[in-house]
């Protein structure tokens, strides 16, 4: 499977690290547990990135890079029978705690889970504590750029 991450160009070399996720937290994780956001598509990963953007302040520096994981990846998708009512709203708590779990359990390198951005659509977590986490193949970063219709 093919998964996306969109950053500053600046982070690039450690898009794979969670490094940003563990000093920051997210919805899937808690400040302090390293974790790596993606998705399958770069449309969704634009997606993604663009409801934490402030409005009509487009970045000009963003890289796109593309990931292969290896065989048998994700490993899980999280069912919606497993997550709490109004998972997509701002109550991050019981996600964290789920995706804090996977990352200790180290059950599978990837994780599906729902995005908040397109319900209907699925992101890729990663553990970058996983074993596995060298078996990925990262490409080289290609520039990104909104249209600028979207900052209007």
């Amino acid at each position: 499977m093919k998964v996306w991450r969109i950053c500053r160009a600046c982070f690039a070399a450690e898009a794979f690290a969670g490094d940003g996720a563990r000093r920051f937290g997210g919805r899937w994780n808690s400040p302090g547990v390293a974790m790596v956001y993606t998705s399958p598509s770069l449309a969704l990963a634009a997606i993604e990135l663009f409801v934490h953007l402030e409005p009509n302040q487009q970045p000009d520096d963003l890289v796109a890079i593309a990931a292969t994981l290896p065989g048998g990846e994700p490993g899980r998708r999280l069912r919606m029978e497993e997550l709490p009512q109004r998972w997509w709203s701002d109550d991050f708590e019981p996600l964290c705690a789920l995706g804090d779990r996977w990352i200790q359990e180290q059950s599978s390198l990837a994780l599906e889970v729902p995005s908040a951005a397109l319900r209907m659509e699925w992101n890729v977590l990663l553990n970058p504590l996983h074993p596995a986490m060298g078996k990925i193949k990262v490409e080289k970063p290609q520039p990104f750029r909104f249209d600028a219709r979207m900052f209007r």
